[in-house]
């Protein structure tokens, strides 16, 4: 009998509860406090603005037209350390791949990001201080170069990106038009180049 008395107890307590609630649709409730149930409608007569990302004058459709030698390619820091493992001269094998003239691009976050890397990688930063690499300038924070790179390229339609990150790759195969420089096979590859030398069957 006491177990019973308990649970109607605690019953008691709940309904208590329930009961000293307000129910929303009362007529004490002033109009601010109700709840509104219904929804609005959304007004048909109403112009939707949609923001639709602009295409570059660059492109005819796939095909970059601001590409044309010589050429000028964003060299990330795993292609420098693939070159290296594969004795690879970095500027006359991206010549022999392109049969034209190429200017490398480092930028200051891809620098940044091999000085961390410390003495192991000293060999990559005696290269990339050669002259005949140009210097592009970084206004952001940090020294991730994967945004950097995406974003400088995604601005800017003039660009080969020359990487072996697979992460970067698709980032950047969602990018019309620029074109992506790899290492495979002890040489250079270049997909999403017409007519280009070295370039994976079925490349656009």
């Amino acid at each position: 009998m006491g177990k019973q008395k308990k649970t109607r107890k605690i019953v008691e307590k709940r309904f208590g509860q329930m009961k000293k609630m307000i129910n929303p649709r009362d007529s004490r409730l002033k109009p601010s406090d109700r709840q509104t149930s219904k929804r609005k409608k959304p007004d048909p007569h109403v112009l939707k603005i949609r923001e639709v990302p602009k295409s570059s004058s660059a492109l005819f459709f796939q095909y970059n037209m601001q590409l044309g030698p010589p050429y000028h390619l964003i060299v990330d820091t795993n292609f420098i350390n693939f070159s290296i493992k594969n004795k690879l001269d970095i500027v006359q094998n991206m010549m022999d791949c392109l049969y034209a003239k190429c200017i490398p691009y480092i930028t200051d976050c891809v620098l940044g990001e091999l000085e961390k890397l410390g003495r192991k990688y000293r060999v990559a930063l005696r290269i990339i201080k050669d002259p005949r690499f140009e210097r592009l300038g970084c206004l952001h924070k940090g020294t991730y170069a994967d945004d950097c790179i995406v974003q400088r390229v995604t601005q800017h339609k003039c660009y080969i990106v020359a990487t072996n990150d697979k992460d970067l790759k698709r980032r950047l195969r969602k990018i019309p038009g620029v074109p992506i420089m790899s290492v495979a096979d002890h040489k250079y590859t270049i997909e999403r180049m017409p007519d280009a030398y070295g370039a994976p069957k079925g490349a656009v």
